[in-house]
């Protein structure tokens, strides 16, 4: 057995709780935060988990294969990190103060029928399963907060409409999993404080859309996907992953959160200033058929897309590093 924070105090599950790892309810100054996180191997769990660490707070990897969520985070190189099989998941959560749930299977892919099935299936069964161990452990065992990983799929698409966090759900098939998807995590006993995350489309190095979309562009001479008219409703890797952050250590934030940045663009522009950034001309569109032989039904990701507002962050208060594409495009070249 090889979790940690010592042997998670002894199995929190079994002792007093006056004796538990650390205070109850939320997060004092000196003693940092224990998060237990799914999905942590991923673009966005990586960079979230290094956040944490670099803050000195205490990180549990909720994974199902320990051996490849070493693979990312060798022993070597994170020695406080705790990584758990499923079979521990229930130690980890009860001896943690806040959970970050992130799993699923990546949507920026070739859909299959069995693809879409696991599509969903991956997102609502882990969601299922975290929110079953806060609700079955005792009250001193929960953790405080869950911040739940939900999309701006929600909404549907749509060329004209603007969403925020108050617009109905559309009627296709990313909108219906991502209904069921927070469905579940509302689920979650209401002592436990519960942030749900509309994410759009992530901007960072090598991973999200960005890694999908720059071999096309290259490809087709930096011109815009399938019409160009469609929003992109975007969000630099770095602020999503200091809205998760600050969605776990400010109470205020509760309830549906848009994880876009405060200025989506047409796609048109957004490959306007990709062409610009990377050095390529923007003139040739790439064509439809190319992107659906690369993601077929999951191309309506790129080809279809939606304008939302995060209006919520920005009533909290919540400061954005990279408001605009153009900074947030050049940043990433420059880490390349």
């Amino acid at each position: 057995m090889e979790l940690s924070w010592a042997t998670l105090s002894r199995a929190t599950s079994a002792i007093a709780p006056s004796l538990l790892p650390f205070p109850h309810p939320l997060f004092p100054p000196d003693n940092g935060m224990r998060v237990s996180i799914t999905g942590a191997t991923g673009f966005i769990g990586r960079r979230l988990v290094q956040k944490l660490l670099s803050d000195n707070h205490k990180v549990c990897v909720l994974t199902r294969s320990r051996a490849k969520a070493q693979l990312v985070f060798p022993v070597n190189n994170f020695p406080e990190i705790v990584i758990a099989e499923e079979a521990e998941w229930k130690q980890c959560i009860h001896s943690s103060n806040a959970v970050v749930n992130l799993a699923g299977l990546p949507i920026s892919t070739r859909w299959s029928p069995e693809i879409k099935k696991e599509i969903k299936h991956s997102r609502i069964n882990t969601t299922s399963k975290v929110v079953d161990l806060i609700n079955n452990g005792s009250t001193d065992l929960r953790p405080s907060v869950l911040v739940s990983a939900t999309a701006i799929g929600y909404y549907g698409t749509s060329e004209t409409t603007v969403f925020d966090e108050k617009s109905p759900s559309g009627n296709d098939y990313l909108s219906e999993v991502c209904r069921d998807w927070e469905a579940k995590a509302l689920e979650v006993d209401n002592g436990v404080r519960l942030v749900l995350i509309r994410i759009g489309v992530v901007l960072g190095k090598d991973g999200g859309a960005l890694a999908k979309m720059i071999p096309l562009f290259m490809m087709f001479a930096g011109g815009p996907l399938g019409s160009g008219r469609q929003w992109f409703s975007w969000i630099h890797l770095d602020d999503l992953v200091n809205l998760i952050y600050e969605a776990l250590r400010n109470p205020s934030y509760k309830g549906v959160i848009n994880g876009t940045a405060p200025h989506p663009v047409k796609l048109s522009e957004m490959c306007e200033q990709l062409g610009r950034v990377v050095g390529r001309p923007s003139w040739l569109p790439v064509p439809e058929f190319a992107l659906k032989a690369v993601l077929g039904e999951g191309a309506s990701v790129v080809l279809e897309g939606q304008r939302v507002l995060p209006l919520k962050a920005q009533k909290l208060g919540f400061s954005y590093k990279y408001p605009y594409v153009k900074d947030a495009l050049r940043a990433i070249m420059r880490e390349s």
